[in-house]
């Protein structure tokens, strides 16, 4: 007669063909196919191998203040630490799923009283008896349906990961953004106050012609009002400073506050490789997401199929029976069993196969937005290189104008104080160097953001 250590024999000899079983039902992953460009648009007439995304961040934003606050930020931001508790949420569920491939082993116990009904009041026929022991279920997964879950289960973890990633690079390139958009502030705010100071030097000058009885009020009127257009400026970009040190602050994780950092380079910035554009779908956080989310739709499919094949467990019990049983059975009390079972699904009313063209469909829409994350990748490459490349152009045009509205501005004083020209002249100098310079301010910086932009659109190194 078979004992306790036949069925643990039988258990081991079993092993090997539950974890192996047979070659897991439904399809293995296949990469889709893509057809990246050789080269980026606008990258010029030969990508690089090297590219702007394989730097660290360190090294790409060569700004003390700057990097101190990525720093800050990568520590404290809320965004990072949702998706860092996603990341442990998902791999706690990977673990679920792999648990799944294991014998699951419970202790149980119970305790019961019987009496038939009429008996001696006395309670001599009661009868009394409890089992307690070990009880044992394993799914042999023959046919790979605990597999897919489980690798499922890992591809999303992976996902995950990939968004959390994402939520760096995004991160580093935010930050950078809005401190390069208040340097851009602090540049148009300067040129505000300056701007407002030869206003007002040129108001006490009309005003003293005007006491001197060689002007007259409309000059004075004019200059007055265009003093007035520069100074409402200054309270408005004071505004839009704050605003932005709010933003910048809720990104670092800590209250709106004022925000430390230097004043812009007024160098041309150096120029950046993008490198090629194939590396794109391996270190896009996005796309290497998307693609892991597709490789989990992939395997859900073959976790449907499975269901159509039988279920096959082995469950057991090992433990002791006490009272009036184990007296009829005579012995110590101890017992044990053990045995197969087999579930074959016969009619679901059509729910299984459509569980299965749900998951086929599922790996369609996952296949299209795989293709679209590469698409939209060199997309915004394309976007950033063709963006940094066109606003060079209009600096170097907006310097050589403010240049000579400079030199304008002081020959139409010149020429005012000699009797050559109307004060139509100053005032038409002043407004337009005034408008030029604040042009080139914002060029400046919409040039440091676009390679910032640049920077996270090819899925820049994120490296703490």
């Amino acid at each position: 007669m078979a004992g306790p250590r036949s069925v643990l024999a039988a258990i081991v000899c079993v092993s090997p063909l539950a974890l192996s079983g047979c070659a897991a039902v439904g399809p293995n992953y296949a990469r889709p196919q893509m057809s990246p460009p050789p080269q980026y648009r606008f990258a010029g007439d030969q990508a690089q191998a090297e590219s702007l995304a394989d730097a660290p961040w360190w090294q790409v934003f060569a700004d003390p203040p700057l990097q101190m606050l990525i720093r800050d930020a990568i520590v404290n931001n809320l965004d990072v630490r949702v998706a860092l508790a996603r990341v442990e949420q998902a791999r706690a569920q990977a673990g679920i799923a792999r648990s799944f491939l294991y014998p699951q082993v419970d202790g149980t116990a119970d305790y019961t009283f019987r009496q038939k009904l009429g008996g001696s009041p006395a309670g001599g026929d009661v009868q009394h008896g409890g089992t307690y022991g070990f009880q044992l279920s394993w799914e042999l997964d023959l046919f790979g349906r605990l597999r897919r879950e489980k690798e499922a289960a890992v591809a999303r973890l992976l996902a995950t990961e990939q968004a959390r990633r994402g939520v760096l690079v995004t991160l580093v390139a935010d930050v950078a953004s809005t401190y390069f958009a208040l340097q851009e502030l602090d540049a148009e705010l300067e040129i505000a106050r300056r701007t407002l100071r030869n206003n007002d030097e040129t108001v006490t000058y009309f005003q003293n012609r005007l006491n001197g009885g060689v002007s007259n009020r409309l000059e004075l009127d004019r200059i007055r009002a265009n003093r007035a257009l520069t100074a409402a400026t200054v309270p408005d970009l004071e505004r839009q400073i704050a605003v932005a040190e709010n933003a910048l602050s809720l990104l670092l994780g800590r209250p709106p506050g004022a925000v430390a950092r230097r004043s812009a380079d007024a160098s041309a910035p150096p120029l950046i490789p993008p490198g090629l554009p194939a590396a794109l779908l391996e270190r896009r956080p996005d796309v290497v997401q998307a693609e892991q989310i597709l490789v989990a739709a992939n395997a859900d499919v073959g976790a449907a199929r499975a269901l159509f094949f039988p279920t096959i467990s082995l469950t057991g019990f090992l433990g002791a029976i006490s009272g009036d049983l184990a007296t009829v059975l005579g012995g110590s009390g101890g017992v044990w069993s053990a045995g197969p079972g087999l579930l074959q699904p016969v009619f679901q009313a059509g729910r299984l196969r459509r569980n299965l063209e749900a998951a086929r469909a599922a790996v369609d829409a996952a296949a299209a937005e795989y293709q679209k994350a590469a698409l939209n990748g060199y997309r915004e490459a394309a976007d950033a290189l063709v963006t940094i490349a066109k606003l060079s152009d209009v600096r170097v045009e907006r310097q050589t104008g403010v240049a000579a509205l400079r030199d304008a501005s002081e020959l139409s004083r010149a020429r005012y104080e000699s009797g050559l020209a109307s004060y139509i002249e100053i005032l038409t100098a002043d407004q337009q160097l005034f408008e030029q310079e604040l042009l080139l301010a914002q060029t400046g910086g919409a040039e440091l953001r676009a390679r910032s932009e640049l920077y996270r659109a090819l899925g820049g190194g994120w490296q703490p």
